[in-house]
């Protein structure tokens, strides 16, 4: 039985009426919050004289809304401006006098939807919950202040503003061309996982200006990363050396330089590297620019990962996309093993070019546009990297030199990494003891 006013019960279903009729912004509903309010109008519609089923689906709203950390409001913006469509996808590609006119219309026809769900809001649906239900009080509404910067900021502003967001779909568009849709537009950094990108929303802090030493080589890589960005040729990347020497802090650095200008870091497992070829043409033709990122990079005798990167490195009938360059990383000069039996032998008749065919595994670094190589810390090195970490820590400059090199000889030798953990211990010894004399030297 139908227990909700009358002007409610008319306005929900007008609502219910509007989603259904979306044609291109369907998934703006789909995810938990989309479908916690749809289905919380149904049961305001449909709510009985107990009225607890029009209470649990509030709470499932309420608590959806909490969890994503944003207002309906925030909410329905935000999945307007990452929209995975017909509309956002073809922007990519095209000026907007150059889209389909019933594409066009279908996205002004779904703005005009999206705008009666967004009027909509938390403090109407609370209302309405409480006609339904005879509660004495309205429930309790989420409510944060909105969190916003950038472009972004700029339509979130602006699209509530309009009388009619149908207005709004030329900006939209421009939006679209230049942040990219989907994932590439929630998410800087990923993982390619069981053959599909995961957005990490959490990435690594590192910055640049926190990495010393290596001068010359953090200048080499981030000059070729703005000719990415610039839409110029850049190189692929292979950063060899000693292992602690920061090598990939670098490149993980670099994403927290630039993602404001488009960058994206796609981290490529070992294990996955057979679906890099198909990584690169997911890529092609998105506004980003990628760097796909393979740390601690070396191969086995007849792996597939090395046909795969090899493909990738030198190309094939597919011209290579300019919006994505390869780093990798690795302690290994010669990234393929060879063992003294690899080395062809007179007598060894199984294959007739044996020398060409060890060369080509030699040579297969050389497929890198530019190596940058990273040698071990020197102690002059180490103790400038440790000074710098160390620059807000409250210690003499004679205390710090002494610990650090004991640490360094006493742990994992002389290099950035150790620097970092020794500064780590540093802080967190002074935070808790207030003193420096028990760092663990003498293991």
């Amino acid at each position: 039985m139908l227990t909700a006013n009358t002007t409610s019960y008319s306005a929900v279903q007008f609502l219910q009426r509007q989603a259904a009729s979306l044609l291109l912004y369907q998934s703006v509903l789909e995810s938990d919050v989309g479908r916690a309010f749809l289905n919380l109008l149904q049961t305001i519609r449909y709510t009985d004289g107990d009225g607890r089923d029009c209470l649990l689906a509030y709470g499932s709203y309420f608590q959806a809304l909490a969890s994503s950390h944003q207002t309906w409001e925030e909410y329905l913006i935000q999945q307007i401006l990452t929209a995975d469509n017909p509309l956002s996808k073809l922007a990519q590609q095209q000026e907007f006098r150059q889209l389909p006119s019933a594409l066009v219309v279908a996205g002004q026809h779904d703005l005009q939807i999206l705008q009666s769900l967004y009027e909509c809001n938390s403090a109407v649906l609370s209302e309405w919950v409480q006609m339904a239900t005879h509660l004495p009080i309205s429930p309790v509404v989420w409510y944060r202040e909105p969190e916003a910067v950038g472009t972004e900021m700029g339509l979130i502003a602006s699209i509530p503003q309009l009388d009619n967001w149908g207005d709004a779909v030329a900006d939209l568009a421009a939006y679209y061309r230049q942040h990219g849709t989907g994932l590439f537009a929630k998410y800087a950094a990923f993982r390619w996982q069981n053959g599909q990108l995961v957005g990490i929303a959490d990435a690594d802090s590192v910055k640049l200006s926190t990495l010393v030493g290596y001068e010359w080589q953090k200048d080499a890589l981030v000059k070729n990363t703005e000719f990415l960005l610039s839409g110029e040729t850049a190189l692929h990347v292979l950063l060899y050396g000693s292992r602690g020497s920061g090598k990939s802090s670098l490149v993980k650095a670099l994403l927290n330089e630039y993602s404001h200008r488009n960058l994206r870091l796609i981290e490529v497992s070992k294990s996955e590297l057979p679906d890099l070829p198909k990584i690169v043409e997911l890529l092609r033709g998105v506004p980003q620019k990628f760097i796909i990122f393979v740390d601690d990079l070396s191969f086995e005798e007849d792996d597939d990962s090395f046909k795969a990167m090899k493909v990738v490195l030198e190309g094939n009938l597919t011209a290579r996309p300019k919006n994505v360059v390869v780093y990798a990383t690795s302690n290994r000069r010669h990234l393929i093993r060879e063992y003294f039996t690899d080395r062809p032998a007179p007598k060894d008749n199984n294959e007739v070019h044996g020398w060409d065919t060890m060369q080509e595994k030699l040579s297969f670094s050389d497929r890198f546009g530019l190596t940058l190589t990273f040698t071990a810390a020197d102690q002059k090195t180490y103790l400038q990297i440790v000074q710098h970490l160390a620059a807000n820590i409250n210690i003499s400059a004679e205390d710090l030199e002494f610990e650090a090199l004991q640490w360094a000889t006493r742990h994992n030798g002389r290099s950035g990494r150790t620097a970092r953990q020794f500064i780590d211990f540093l802080n967190s010894d002074l935070a808790v003891f207030g003193e420096t004399k028990n760092l663990p030297i003498d293991s």
